[in-house]
């Protein structure tokens, strides 16, 4: 479909054009507009559809691949804000406004996940990430209770803003990380032996070791975004390449090399807030911008959000 949004690609790196990273649609397309602030899309396969946020006016949307139609997933939803899937193929929400990460089942019913920790409650999850053994990684940052716009205006119970980590077996909500001004997104590398989470106050990805037991190393930074002043990060997801890709708010999406240099990025129209890969080859990129969806088709294939393994679900929709 031609795109009304040229101009695209911006290289840093000779390595972001010889890895097919300016290969494929020379333009965005803009598949809805009319949110209030978009984030949180997460590709279903089995449904061929796409579902994201809009986090003021609390609700969840959804595009049809087949017929581009848009439609209201959910409302209210709790002020969702980001979402992804389980190794069954269920959604799992950050439900901020709610203070709650939840399961939306395959039969509709929603199963709270995590609301607290030691007893107090969370302070509004961000994002989400599932490891292959089942555990479900969440951020919990303040965004949603520090005013009434995206959740409501509470005093954080924890006093602090962490990373967590639900068990699969005892349902049990660990600390794991407990060093950001603001923990946002969270993915893990192919491999899982290490979790990257950005931290939207401090201006950086940090990328921690995953050791047998489920915690995790002191972390290192990955990347920083002082070298670019209109940078924020916001969520991750990495390509088939090893790349990172960062949603950078008013700097468009990043595109990092494995070695942590930013090799490119993509320039658009709003501020991105997330972004999250999908279609039938996972080839197309879909940005949530401030008030918009836009999707690019790529050269470049992006890992699904649950990491490697056998997944039925998305084996009977190809």
């Amino acid at each position: 479909m031609a795109s009304a949004y040229p101009g695209l690609y911006e290289s840093f790196d000779d390595r972001f054009r010889s890895g097919r990273c300016m290969n494929g649609d020379d333009g965005l397309e803009l598949l809805h507009t009319g949110c209030r602030w978009a984030e949180g899309p997460v590709y279903v396969p089995a449904w061929r559809q796409l579902v994201w946020s809009d986090i003021p006016n609390d609700r969840l949307l959804r595009w049809d691949e087949e017929t581009g139609a848009v439609s209201v997933f959910r409302c209210t939803a709790g002020h969702t804000n980001g979402n992804t899937l389980d190794r069954e193929g269920r959604l799992i929400s950050c439900e901020q406004g709610n203070r709650r990460v939840t399961r939306t089942e395959h039969d509709g019913t929603v199963t709270v996940l995590a609301d607290r920790w030691q007893g107090k409650r969370l302070n509004s999850p961000n994002d989400a990430t599932v490891k292959s053994d089942g555990s479900v990684w969440f951020s919990d940052p303040d965004f949603g209770i520090t005013s009434d716009y995206e959740g409501y205006r509470a005093e954080s119970e924890i006093g602090a803003n962490n990373v967590y980590r639900v068990d699969p077996s005892t349902g049990e909500v660990r600390l794991v990380a407990d060093c950001f001004g603001a923990p946002n997104g969270l993915v893990f590398s192919a491999d899982e032996q290490q979790l990257y989470v950005s931290d939207t106050r401090a201006g950086v990805v940090r990328v921690f070791d995953v050791r047998e037991d489920g915690t995790l190393s002191d972390g290192t930074v990955f990347a920083e975004a002082a070298a670019r002043d209109a940078a924020r990060f916001d969520n991750l997801r990495f390509d088939d390449g090893g790349r990172l890709w960062v949603a950078a708010m008013d700097d468009g999406v990043h595109c990092y090399d494995p070695d942590g240099t930013l090799i490119g990025r993509l320039v658009v129209p709003e501020a991105v807030a997330n972004i999250s890969w999908g279609g039938a080859k996972r080839n197309r990129l879909f940005i949530t911008a401030e008030t918009s969806l836009y999707s690019v088709v790529m050269a470049v294939t992006g890992t699904h959000p649950t990491g490697p393994g056998r997944r039925p679900w998305l084996d009977a929709a190809r």
